[in-house]
C-alpha cells in the first residue's frame, strides 16, 4: 500500500522502566519492532529525538514540523506516522496541521502503556497509524488511537490513563479502524495552511493563565512582565472573567501582546454572551476568541501567529484566520 516514514520522538510508546518510573529511552527501530506491519507497507524510521513529551519545547516542535516538510518533499513517500508522547501530542499535531499543505496524511500516535506491557496498546496503535497513513488522503493531520481516527484540530487528551485517551469533545468522531480498514465518517474543515515559519534563535514566549473564583490579573500581568509575546486566557463558562482582567487584557494588547481567549469547559465554543468582564468585554479589549480550541492548541495557534509576522495587527489577523474554518483569504475581503 505504500512507503511510510515513521518519525520517532519518544513518549510512553518508547518508554522503559528505569527503577523509579518510566522514561522514553527506546529508539524508533525498537518501537517499530514491537508492531506488525499492514500488508504491502514498507517503513523507514527517522529518529528525531526520544523524550517524555512533557519535556518538549517549542524548539523540539518546530524541528518536528520542519522534518515533516522535509520528508514530504520526497514524492515517493506515501505518508508519515509520528510516534509521540500523549501529554503534548495534541499540541504538536495541531502545529503540524496548521502548516500542512500536502494531501498525504501525517498520523500521530502513541500509547498509554509502556513498551513490553502485558496487553500494551502501543503495537496496535502503531499498526492502525501505519494503515491510516497509507490509505487516507486530504484529511490533514490525524491522530490514530484506540481504534479511532481524530482530526488534529480540536482533539485533546481526555483520559489521563485510560487507553481510549483522545477525543474532540465538540465534534463527532472522524473515523474508525477495524478489520484492516479505515472508515472515514466525516471530512474536517480546515483553513488554508500557514507558511512554514523560520527557526527563531529564541522562540516567542506564550503563557497560559486560567480564571477561577477570586481570580485577579496578577498572573496575567506577571506573564507580560516576564516577556510573554502571547497569552492564552482560559476563561470560565463561554469565555468569561472579570472587569479587572478585561483591563489587564486591554493593557497587554496595547503593548503588542497577542491574547487569545478560550475556556476551561471541555466542549462548546467561546461565545460573546456576557459583559461585566465576560467574553463581550474581553473581545472588545482585544482578545481573540478561539472557538472550540482549548488551551493547549490555542497556545500553538498563538505561537504560529507570532512566528508569521512582527506586526501585531498581522499576527491578530493570522490568529483569527487559523482559528476559523474559513479560507484566510476571505478574512481579508
Amino acid at each position: 500500500m505504500g512507503r511510510i516514514v515513521v518519525i520517532s520522538t519518544g513518549g510512553t510508546i518508547a518508554s522503559r522502566w528505569t527503577g523509579s518510573g518510566f522514561a522514553a529511552e527506546a529508539d524508533g527501530r525498537e518501537v517499530m519492532a514491537t508492531a506488525p506491519l499492514p500488508e504491502g507497507i514498507t517503513v523507514e524510521v527517522v529518529d528525531l529525538f526520544s523524550v517524555n513529551s512533557p519535556r518538549l519545547t517549542t524548539a523540539h516542535q518546530l524541528t518536528l514540523l520542519r522534518t515533516v516538510h522535509e520528508v514530504l518533499a520526497d514524492p515517493a513517500v506515501d505518508g508519515i506516522v509520528v510516534t509521540h508522547g500523549t501529554d503534548t501530542l495534541e499540541e504538536s499535531a495541531f502545529l503540524v496541521d496548521l502548516h500542512h499543505h500536502d494531501p498525504r496524511s501525517v498520523v500521530f500516535t502513541g500509547s498509554q502503556l509502556p513498551m513490553g506491557s502485558t496487553e500494551g496498546d502501543g503495537p496496535g496503535n502503531l499498526y492502525d497509524a501505519l494503515l491510516t497513513a497509507a490509505t487516507t488522503r486530504g484529511l490533514g493531520v490525524l491522530v490514530a488511537f484506540a481504534g479511532r481516527v481524530h482530526a488534529a484540530r480540536g482533539t485533546m487528551k481526555t483520559q489521563a490513563v485510560a487507553l481510549d485517551a483522545f477525543a474532540d469533545p465538540s465534534r463527532e468522531l472522524l473515523g474508525k479502524i477495524g478489520f484492516g480498514k479505515v472508515t472515514v465518517l466525516r471530512h474536517p474543515q480546515r483553513p488554508q495552511p500557514l507558511s512554514l515559519p523560520a527557526m527563531p534563535e529564541l522562540p516567542p514566549r506564550v503563557d497560559m493563565v486560567m480564571h477561577h473564583a477570586d481570580g485577579d490579573p496578577v498572573l496575567l500581568n506577571a506573564a507580560v512582565a516576564a516577556g510573554a509575546r502571547g497569552i492564552v486566557l482560559v476563561g470560565t463558562g463561554a469565555g468569561n472573567a472579570t472587569p479587572e482582567i478585561v483591563e489587564a487584557v486591554r493593557e497587554a494588547v496595547a503593548r503588542g501582546v497577542l491574547v487569545a481567549l478560550t475556556t476551561r469547559v471541555p466542549a462548546g465554543p467561546v461565545t460573546e454572551i456576557y459583559t461585566h468582564g465576560g467574553a463581550v468585554d474581553l473581545v472588545a479589549a482585544g482578545a481573540v476568541p478561539t472557538g472550540t480550541l482549548r488551551a493547549g492548541q490555542a497556545r500553538i495557534a498563538v505561537l504560529s501567529a507570532l512566528l508569521s509576522s512582527e506586526d501585531p495587527a498581522e499576527q491578530a489577523r493570522v490568529l483569527s484566520a487559523s482559528l476559523s474554518e474559513e479560507d484566510p483569504a476571505l478574512v481579508d475581503a
